[in-house]
């Protein structure tokens, strides 16, 4: 072999001894890069406490099979039961059954675990109000292993926000941070005490901002996949330098365990809840008085709209801000107070923000075009019911949507809330009204942005339609109105 193959060789052999080492070496380099929050913790453990709480529920029947608290199993198999009843659930339940529970009327006590977290040195602190609700004694334990009996301050379950009280002073409090300022995909952190494991800590990053939940119309959510579980709720949700973003709330989960869709409360939020539940003992939202729905792809084509975005308002509450304002039915919201509105779920928080009294200005789309209206915003009254009831025997008329009409009664129309509006579907058949999901006992009473008023009025309208075209039908039903997308062949 000659001295330029011996070198070539032994060059070789060097180079591939450095790309193993090379690529040996990466991961720990990728690991090397990854937030240290060891530091962070040392410095904000203290400020989170474990809550415990005392209430009585009904006791079950010996032998029933459900295992205890006491079981590993026994959260999990209380999860199962949950979702067999109510479908998938998010929200973490504060009651945990034991193993003799079932149905007969002895009352117990029974324990209930959560987190928290001290706002203030003088002793306030912030917890989810699912955690303490229907508690007969509220326990805090800071992390000293001190405890105190906590006094409920107020407790808000629109926003699942709880204010508590403990007579110590010199606490170390939390430093509050700015949700507004996260970015997806930051690091984040949780202390809380999952199944009953105090101070627990978890790390992931931010999957989401202002997501909305089905149940919570005016929260809108931090979507993290931090590890969340039952006991954690209530707990603080820290960015990397050590403040407080958010309260850790609820899960997504079909076990009861972790899955990855963990939700918290904006601290922004949370704080300005807290303030009134402090001052006031109550939470003043804002109120527009609006029905709203999300803009189908079909809808968007009925309103010349080439994007389907915006919350369709497809019914206007008598004596609310809106019926006051210039608001119609068939507007569409794109904005409101300057704050985009992408869906019908991006309205509400939005709304729940602005006091009682206050203007604000909202963009609609309306026949195809933009304009601005003000509206002066009411306080969120504490219930509404907008159920639409009945269905006439009434004479029925044809027409080519494949479906039959009638007038509305009287009686029909004063529990629907109609003054001389529209007509009740008595009978569906084949057409685009089916293909629709209109259905018997609709009351319709828009088509292509036409009041309809009387059977003639209907008759009239659904024959101006032409071929091909697509309209947006409105109709009132036992949820309430709703806009329907119906193409005329």
């Amino acid at each position: 072999m000659t001295a330029r193959a011996m070198t070539a060789k032994f060059l070789l052999r060097r180079f591939s001894r450095l790309t193993a080492f090379i690529l040996f070496c990466l991961p720990l380099t990728a690991l090397a890069d990854l937030p240290d929050f060891t530091e962070l913790v040392e410095q904000n453990h203290m400020s989170v406490v474990n809550i415990s709480t005392t209430s009585e529920v009904e006791r079950t029947q010996p032998g029933s099979g459900m295992p205890g608290d006491d079981s590993p199993f026994g959260e999990f198999f209380r999860k199962f039961l949950e979702e067999q009843q109510n479908g998938p659930q998010s929200q973490e339940q504060s009651y945990r059954p034991g193993f003799n529970d079932s149905i007969l009327s002895v009352q117990f006590d029974s324990d209930s675990l959560g987190s928290g977290f001290i706002v203030s040195p003088d002793g306030y602190i912030l917890t989810n109000n699912h955690v303490i609700e229907g508690a007969a004694e509220i326990i805090v334990r800071l992390h000293d292993r001190r405890q105190y009996v906590a006094e409920l301050v107020g407790r808000d379950p629109r926003s699942d926000v709880a204010v508590l009280k403990i007579e110590a002073e010199g606490l170390p409090a939390a430093r509050i941070g700015k949700s507004s300022e996260l970015a997806v995909g930051e690091w984040v952190l949780a202390i809380g005490s999952p199944f009953g494991f105090d101070f627990s800590v978890t790390a992931g990053i931010v999957s989401a901002t202002g997501r909305s939940l089905p149940r919570e119309s005016y929260v809108p959510f931090i979507q993290t996949d931090v590890a969340i579980n039952p006991g954690n709720s209530g707990g603080p949700l820290f960015n990397l330098d050590g403040e407080v973003v958010g309260i850790n709330s609820q899960i997504y989960s079909r076990t009861g365990g972790f899955m990855g869709l963990s939700f918290s409360i904006p601290i922004e939020m949370a704080i300005d809840i807290s303030e009134q539940l402090k001052t006031s003992g109550t939470v003043s939202r804002g109120w527009l008085g609006v029905i709203i729905q999300d803009v189908t792809r079909e809808l968007a084509e009925s309103f010349s709209m080439e994007i389907p975005h915006g919350a369709l308002v497809s019914r206007v509450l008598p004596d609310s801000p809106a019926a006051a304002s210039d608001l119609q039915v068939g507007d569409i919201i794109v904005s409101f107070n300057g704050g985009y509105v992408d869906k019908s779920s991006s309205l509400p928080p939005l709304v729940g923000r602005v006091r009682s009294g206050r203007e604000a200005s909202v963009e609609v789309i309306r026949e195809g075009e933009r304009k601005t209206l003000s509206v002066l915003i009411g306080e969120l009254p504490d219930a509404n019911d907008n159920a639409l009831t009945g269905k006439p025997d009434a004479p029925t008329i044809d027409n080519k949507l494949g479906l039959n009409v009638a007038p509305v009664d009287e009686e029909l129309a004063e529990s629907l809330g109609l003054d001389g509006e529209g007509v009740v579907v008595t009978k569906v058949g084949e057409g685009p009204a089916a293909l629709a999901g209109v259905r018997d006992g609709d009351v319709i009473t828009m088509i292509d942005s036409v009041n309809i008023s009387s059977v003639e009025d209907f008759q009239n309208s659904i024959e101006s339609i032409e071929s091909g075209s697509s309209v947006a039908v409105l109709v009132q039903r036992e949820q309430g109105p709703i806009f329907l997308a119906m193409t005329v062949e």
